[in-house]
């Protein structure tokens, strides 16, 4: 067996990296991708590697040297037009060699686990493309296949089509080819597609061609959840550098990014706030039925999107400001507080992040339950005054919830004693009997205009991609502000779509709120049984943990994001739980929330 590399191309969109050297002298984590290669190939027992260079190849050759001696024997081939060519005419440069030897067939730009190579040669298959299921992330050639494994189809980009993505594989660019296949059938074709097309086309489309034949020869190997990526631009260095990183450094490159860990489809993630029941498929295909008017089309301003978020929520229209996500609105209203401020710690840190440490006066619950009810608050600021008071309910992380008679004891209490009340109700809609416990009413706002209640439509109603939350108020000096602030068009169409069809679907969404409660306790319940966990009662969607035996918390997340790619919140961060080892768990869908208890059994074990 021999190794043949693709080196000679140009790597353009990866700009100033590629300046001065070619694709493969990248370095991803600090390895450039050709050490971590051949290093790979070193394990293998291997004839020759044959490296097909072009652009920069003799830094590429000077950089290699005399390295390997002994444990490869390299050699080196030439694409002397690789500016005006594409990795067919590369590959053709080695033709002769194909025909001399069985060859692992390797681009350059790849990162792999160690483990794809062990899968192609142990398959006693001779002629292999090791593939994947296809992901949002993928470009290139996909291939479809046959149930017995047979490559029926590669696909080029230009006949890709987004409705057969269930059936496509992208290929990884590793192949295995046989002495035989490649002396009868992929050189003669090879030489066949150049003279009848030319040079400036890609090695696979003569594969592509050899699959019309009746007898092809050549199967697909799906290496299932084996890590790999391409490298074309910076940004798939960012998400290599991520998936590729160990301990301490992957966690934080993937808490750096603050979401959009769906470019990350194989990890679970158990930090981010959902609801998994909603929105239903039908509410989902209308806004697909609605997606070319409304990515081309403007959205309202604040009239209409106050309009119907007071449609959305029963309240009156001039009570309530749209922002792009709760976050938009916590950011204006907290830059706006005067005075003191009482803060519930552990709290949500997006409104304590927004203030002078001197405003903040912190209460902080029992330090193993971390409860509390109206009755202590009031207790506490009789005697440590403040100006304002924030209070998350149900509290994140720790899940605690102060029920509808506690919030309206504190509400008069508040008026009373001239106490703007700040309440956070994102995740009032988990907590049990959740119809009758939100603040969103004419009656309760009007009562007491020092009453501000915030909410994160991304959190209960399950669409953070769309980024919406809403702040009501009596308080029509403070609306009018934060409308102001804002800018004109804060929310996209598809948020301002959402709200208006919402009604349509509200029935739905009761529905999904009570099967998620009822996900929520038998989850509970199995979370109860791991032996390392103290689980503390909650009213939200997530569970907060501490880790009392075997692991530190930040152990535990490590060892669940590198051993299965699960992500969970690590709290020792926030202000109140440091050095305490304790873990906030979303709550997912059944067999989301199966897996992970999977996983802390085994590291149980």
């Amino acid at each position: 067996m021999q190794a043949i590399i693709l080196a000679a191309g140009m790597g353009r969109r990866l700009g100033e990296l590629t300046r001065d050297n070619t694709k493969c002298m990248v370095s991803v984590n600090g390895v450039r991708l050709i050490d971590r290669l051949l290093g790979q190939l070193a394990t293998l027992s291997l004839t020759r590697v044959i490296i097909v260079v072009g652009y920069k190849g003799d830094e590429l050759r000077q950089y290699i040297g005399h390295r390997y001696d002994g444990r490869l024997n390299i050699e080196y081939a030439e694409n002397p037009i690789y500016d005006k060519t594409n990795n067919i005419y590369s590959l053709s440069m080695v033709k002769q060699q194909m025909t001399e030897d069985d060859t692992l067939l390797i681009e350059s730009d790849l990162i792999f686990s160690d483990q794809l190579f062990r899968m192609i040669l142990d398959n006693p298959y001779p002629n292999l493309a090791l593939v994947a299921k296809y992901e949002t992330w993928m470009d290139g050639t996909m291939v479809r296949m046959d149930s017995d494994y047979n490559i029926v189809n590669f696909v080029p980009k230009k006949a890709f089509s987004y409705a057969d993505v269930d059936q496509y594989y992208k290929t990884v660019n590793i192949y295995k080819f046989s002495r035989e296949f490649s002396c009868h059938k992929y050189v003669p074709f090879l030489e066949a597609y150049c003279s009848a097309l030319g040079n400036n086309e890609y090695y696979e489309q003569v594969l592509r061609v050899i699959t019309l034949l009746d007898n092809a020869e050549l199967k697909a190997l799906p290496i299932g959840n084996e890590k790999w990526y391409e490298i074309d631009d910076i940004q798939d260095l960012d998400i290599a550098e991520t998936i590729f990183a160990e301990g301490d450094e992957m966690l934080h490159r993937f808490n750096y990014r603050y979401g959009g860990h769906w470019r990350f489809p194989k990890m679970l993630d158990y930090c981010y706030l959902v609801n998994p029941y909603f929105p239903t498929t039908r509410m989902k295909d209308e806004l697909r039925a609605n997606f070319d008017t409304l990515l081309t089309e403007y959205p309202s301003g604040m009239f209409v999107n106050s309009l119907l978020a007071g449609k959305y929520f029963g309240i009156r229209q001039q009570y309530v400001v749209v922002g792009n996500g709760a976050a938009e609105l916590i950011k204006s209203m907290m830059e706006h507080v005067e005075g003191r401020i009482g803060v519930v710690y552990p709290t949500f840190e997006e409104y304590p992040h927004r203030l002078q440490p001197e405003q903040i006066v912190a209460y902080q619950p029992d330090p193993q339950t971390l409860s509390y009810t109206a009755d202590d608050l009031i207790n506490f600021y009789d005697e440590h005054p403040i100006d304002n008071l924030l209070l998350i309910n149900p509290d994140n992380p720790s899940g605690n919830f102060i029920p509808m008679d506690g919030l309206l004891q504190l509400i008069e209490w508040a008026k009373q004693k001239h106490i703007r009340l700040v309440i956070d109700e994102s995740f009032v809609d988990f907590s049990d009997d959740f119809e009758h416990n939100t603040l969103l009413r004419n009656d309760l706002l009007e009562q007491y205009d020092g009453l501000i209640v915030v909410k994160s439509i991304s959190k209960s109603y399950g669409v953070p991609g769309l980024r919406l939350g809403i702040l009501a108020s009596a308080d029509s000096s403070l609306i009018q502000y934060i409308k102001r602030d804002v800018s004109i068009w804060n929310i996209n169409s598809f948020g301002e779509f959402y709200m208006q069809i919402f009604g349509k679907y509200e029935k739905d969404y009761m529905a999904a709120c009570h099967r998620f409660i009822a996900e929520r306790n038998r989850f509970g319940k199995l979370l109860q049984q791991i032996p390392y966990l103290r689980v503390l009662p909650t009213q939200a969607n997530f569970f907060c943990c501490q880790v009392t035996d075997r692991y530190s918390s930040a152990e535990l997340t490590k060892q669940l994001l590198s051993r299965f790619n699960i992500m969970i919140k690590d709290c020792d961060s926030k202000n109140g739980l440091k050095g305490r080892n304790f873990i906030r768990l979303s709550v997912r869908a059944t067999e989301d929330n199966d897996r992970l208890i999977e996983a802390f059994h085994i590291l149980a074990q």
